[in-house]
């Protein structure tokens, strides 16, 4: 049976946020600092590689084109800017999608993107080896299906070989991306960089975009934002790792879970979640989507939904992928189909979708 716990678990409470140790700011010890400087960021080698990485899967762009016409005058002026510290970032271009649900994504002009490509590949390394090893989403060699994988194992051990009940918080964080607070990321970020020009080029990438409210909001679309967020949300991760001590917590964006075969374990971890999240990085969990369920009774997470031995496609996914295939979709859509399908439960579907031509 899923339930959800009582309103009154869901107001903000004072807690007592205990110390421990960990790779967030609310470790207890003092954070080790990026080495690399803001010179090996915007060297001409690094732009130069950066553009490489940048280009994979664009060269038909007429943007990229237009920019890679006159590449080594660009990379220079982008340079000079950049050493001069007269840079700044552009505005965007907005379109929407649907992935599933809809959403806003929004396109930076090709010189910014390859400086946000440059500055991701310096800060990338030595952040990701900051965060928490149940942190899957937009990082090399993780993603959805190793999350899904994750709590699975998660599942398995707290129950004892599901010989025992076991409970999931599920909870979903609102309006995640548009709610990010540009003060406390670059708080955040001045505990871990001590270089002020890479603080700087940060914060002038940081603060070209605002969502409902200035000072809120980081774009669905830059490679930055990417990075931006795991940094934001290693806070909340170091803090249920070592505060809460979640043995078996799995995060993939806003998305994240805990299980225990304790359901008032799991009901009393609310209000403090809550008040971390609202205190300390200014999110707010969304109400509708925080649930207490027994893992028996199916448990959506990652548009699938989750039993003890097995996986169910979601429903709306399925519904959605159905539509799609009525309209013929390209093979490399239906490669996605395909490739997702292994992952659960889902041979009766998998049958309807057309074989590559030639198997």
């Amino acid at each position: 049976m899923q339930d959800r716990p009582p309103l009154t678990l869901l107001l903000p409470v004072r807690v007592a946020l205990a110390e421990s140790s960990g790779g967030g700011r609310f470790g207890g010890m003092n954070p080790i600092c990026v080495s690399h400087s803001y010179d090996n960021i915007i060297s001409p080698e690094n732009l130069l590689n950066a553009w490489k990485e940048f280009l994979r899967g664009k060269q038909g762009k007429k943007d990229v084109q237009t920019f890679e016409y006159h590449l080594i005058e660009n990379i220079c002026l982008l340079h000079s800017d950049l050493l001069l510290d007269t840079y700044c970032h552009g505005g965007y271009e907005s379109f929407n999608i649907s992935d599933p649900k809809p959403r806003i994504i929004h396109k930076a002009s090709v010189r910014d993107r390859l400086v946000h490509h440059a500055i991701y590949r310096i800060l990338y390394p030595f952040f990701d080896r900051t965060f928490i090893a149940d942190s899957y989403s937009c990082r090399e060699g993780k993603g959805v299906h190793r999350a899904m994988h994750a709590f699975r194992a998660y599942a398995y051990r707290a129950s004892q070989n599901h010989t025992q009940t076991l409970w999931v918080l599920k909870c979903d964080i609102r309006k995640f991306f548009a709610s990010i607070d540009h003060s406390v990321l670059l708080n955040i970020l001045h505990s871990r960089i001590a270089d002020e020009r890479t603080i700087s080029l940060l914060a002038n990438i940081i603060g070209s975009f605002h969502s409902t409210a200035s000072g809120k909001g980081l774009p669905l679309g830059n490679l930055t934002s990417q990075l931006l967020v795991n940094i934001y949300m290693n806070e909340f991760d170091q803090f249920a790792k070592h505060t809460l001590k979640a043995k078996q917590y799995v995060r993939y964006s806003d998305d994240f879970v805990i299980v225990s075969t304790d359901r008032a374990w799991l009901v009393s971890l609310v209000p403090r979640i809550q008040y971390f999240l609202l205190e300390e990085l200014k999110l707010e969990l969304h109400p509708g989507k925080v649930s207490i369920a027994t893992l028996a009774s199916g448990v959506d997470f990652l548009g699938w939904v989750h039993f003890p031995d097995h996986r169910v496609l979601r429903t709306s996914t399925k519904r959605r992928m159905l539509s799609a295939l009525r309209a013929n979709p390209p093979e490399e859509t239906l490669a996605s189909y395909r490739g997702m399908l292994r992952h659960g439960n889902a041979y009766t579907l998998s049958v309807l979708i057309p074989k590559p031509k030639g198997a």
